[in-house]
């Protein structure tokens, strides 16, 4: 056991300068935040959706026309238009608006619907005109685009527009969710403070911290690829952690001044104690986040970054900015805190829970596990790929030109398959369109050193099961069949078969990223409470509530539970919400473990352990976690599929986690445990650093 020392330690002394020179940490934080708002709205930022795969096949379509037609290298929009009487009858007019939209910005060319051939349904009611874009065409450019299309629209004619640019430019970062989460936030710590002021004080450490940390993502961007929406990824967890972190400080300085203490000291010792906790468990989150690097993918070490980099400027803003704002606030939240301290014992309730499931723990273990396996169970068919215009929400300019398209022309059109051939291609186009599931083919393009593409449009939308079991036959029957009787060279590209290829990489890599990402972290909660069954018991029962998050986000959107629109998992939010959740789950596993770890080591009692630190920890832990389930849910209001997933995904991860794993099964295991639970080999206890969340008591008080 470690001999306590009365010398302060870093902690206590990062808390007494902040308290002396409060007013100067208040103004380094604004002048920061300022400074890098005011550099970052200047330079501006260079986000870019990196989703390269080397290696895969529809990758390699990708390279093979940047070298033989640079030319298409830029984004198209397609300009759908409908008339019942037939679009035809409508020329003038859609003449009219195409010679419009050709003297646009950045508006590289224009293919009317009555000079491309196949460009008009069969019936005449639906046409589309193809609009060739500047590669990186701003937004708002896109947006004008809009405008102009529908401005075009009325008496019969109907005129949509689809195309990726048109979607990233309609889709919003979800302002309305993160003010909704903040609002609903102050709302828990009111009522579990009493006191607007002291509820304000976590909120304006994370609002500080993650305000910084926008601006700072914008510059990083320019020297790392990083994705469009790693903002608002980045303030969906910033925000959650950020006051999640300040209120697990918060708590225990408020526990602090309970106990006696003057606000000083009980601001020294909450650092000493709670931000040692909340230092370590936002490293456990950022070694998880990095373990994402493992992946290897390039549309997702952008977002490890930036989500890393939000989670280490919180843990700062929680140990410098915190200490600033209780002291400037101190002593009106000390009377607030006193003066309901009469009210209420402190801890009866959780302490009392943690005997009843003492009294039968076999039965706090087996039923949760149960409940969280059951809802892990739809994980398995988990269905990942992109979304696509055909899961946008009804009324967007997109989805209307999704149905159009689909109602013309078939749902194939709007996600055909690109076939690109080296070599002969004469015998291709029969053999492809001989194949079930393809409705219909293009005659082979003709681009530059022998090599031709080919568009095959499949029978089925993109979404359904049935288009990517056309990639697999034609990729591993079809095709191969072809070039060894022709001697070419065949390659099946297109947005269908790039999903596939994310999901197969992900797939492949997957068990790397749990062993780096899990190995570590058991490996520092091993070497912080000195025992092997308690880091093995937190990687099982936090995979278990990853297991059950995700059954649910496959559930509503994978099965169209609860009336959302049916579709994949977007193939990246598996793997984030792992990294994050994991990291989360780390958070109070440690609150809580530590609490317990103080206990044991000051009675050796483990029942009494248990019992202490659920008591101490409890009501923190649900408060804190009640805060991350609102900030996390309310981006479910978001109109992005992919924010609405990690949103839906996030929340019931930490709603599993804080009330099911930490109150119920954690107590239940650490009973069954008893005194074992602080075992560790003699050989690994030499082995590993001794690293201590508790410090003694005694610590400095001095300034």
């Amino acid at each position: 056991m470690n001999t306590p020392t009365s010398a302060p330690s870093r902690l206590t002394r990062l808390a007494a300068w902040a308290q002396r020179r409060h007013w100067l940490a208040l103004g380094l934080w604004l002048v920061v935040l300022a400074a890098i708002t005011v550099t970052s709205q200047v330079v501006g930022a260079d986000y870019h959706d990196d989703h390269s795969l080397p290696g895969t096949e529809s990758q390699q379509v990708i390279e093979t026309f940047e070298e033989h037609a640079p030319a298409q290298r830029g984004e198209t929009v397609q300009v759908v238009l409908a008339h019942d009487q037939g679009v035809a009858a409508q020329r003038d007019r859609v003449d009219a608006l195409l010679a419009e939209v050709s003297r646009m910005p950045h508006v590289a060319g224009v293919q009317s619907p009555f000079t491309t051939p196949g460009a008009v349904s069969p019936d005449g009611t639906v046409a589309y005109a193809t609009v060739a874009l500047d590669p990186d065409t701003p937004a708002e450019d896109v947006r004008s685009l809009i405008e102009t299309g529908q401005t075009a629209a009325g008496d019969g004619l109907r005129v949509a527009l689809g195309g990726d640019p048109v979607r990233e430019a309609e889709e919003g970062g979800g302002g309305a969710a993160e003010g909704a989460g903040i609002l609903a936030a102050l709302v828990i710590l009111v009522f579990m403070f009493g006191s607007l002021l002291a509820a304000a004080v976590p909120i304006v450490t994370a609002v500080l911290a993650v305000g910084s940390t926008i601006g700072a993502i914008a510059l990083v961007s320019w020297v790392v690829d990083m994705p469009s929406y790693a903002p608002p990824l980045m303030m969906l967890v910033g925000i959650g952690v950020g006051i999640d972190y300040a209120l697990l400080i918060f708590s225990r300085y408020r526990s602090e001044l309970l106990s006696g203490r003057d606000r000083e000291h009980a601001a020294r010792v909450a650092l000493d104690t709670a931000g040692r906790s909340v230092l370590f468990a936002g490293c456990t989150v950022i070694i998880a986040l990095l373990g994402l690097l493992a992946l290897g993918l390039g549309s997702l070490r952008g977002v490890a970054f930036a989500v890393a980099l939000t989670v280490l400027v919180t843990m700062a803003a929680s140990v410098t900015l915190l200490p600033a704002l209780l002291t400037v606030f101190g002593r009106r939240i000390e009377r607030r805190i006193r003066s309901r301290a009469s009210r209420r014992v402190h801890g009866q309730r959780w302490r009392a829970l943690a005997g009843a499931v003492q009294r039968r723990p076999v039965v706090s273990l087996v039923v949760p596990v149960a409940l969280l396996g059951a809802l892990s169970l739809p994980a398995l068919d988990m269905r990942l790929g992109f979304a696509d215009a055909g899961t946008e929400a009804e009324g967007s300019t997109t989805r209307e030109a999704y149905d159009l398209l689909a109602e013309g022309f078939g749902p194939g059109v709007n996600g055909p398959l690109i076939v690109v051939s080296e070599g002969d291609s004469g015998s291709l186009r029969q053999a492809v369109e001989s194949t079930p599931g393809v409705a219909s083919a293009t005659p082979p393009q003709s681009l530059s050193g022998g090599v031709s593409t080919m568009l095959v449009f499949p029978d089925s939308a993109p979404q359904d099961a049935a288009t990517h079991e056309l990639v697999e036959r034609l990729r591993t029957d079809v095709l191969p069949d072809v070039a060894e009787r022709t001697g070419a060279s065949y390659l099946v590209g297109g947005s269908v078969a790039a999903a596939d290829d994310f999901a197969g990489e992900v797939s492949e890599r997957l068990p790397l990223f749990i062993l780096v990402v899990v190995g570590l972290s058991a490996l520092l909660l091993a070497a912080v409470f000195r025992s092997l069954l308690i880091p093995l018991k937190a990687a099982v029962l936090n995979l278990l509530s990853i297991g059950a998050s995700l059954g649910v986000v496959t559930l509503v959107f994978g099965q169209g539970l609860f009336g959302v629109q049916e579709g994949p998992i977007e193939a990246f939010v598996p793997v984030m919400i792992f990294a994050i959740v994991f990291g989360l789950s780390m958070d109070y596993e440690v609150f809580l473990v530590a609490r317990m770890h103080e206990e044991w080591r000051r009675t050796r009692d483990a029942a009494h352990a248990v019992r202490e630190g659920l008591a101490g920890t409890g009501g923190v832990i649900t408060a804190a976690a009640a805060i991350m389930i609102v900030v996390f849910g309310a981006f479910v209001l978001s109109p992005d599929r992919m924010l609405q997933q990690f949103g839906l995904g996030l929340a019931v991860a930490v709603l599993l986690d804080a009330f099911v794993i930490r109150c119920l099964i954690v107590p239940a295991v650490m009973r069954l445990f008893g005194e074992r639970a602080w075992w560790l080999p003699r050989r690994l206890d030499r082995a590993l650093p001794n690293v201590r969340l508790e410090h003694d008591e005694r610590v400095g008080v001095s300034s």
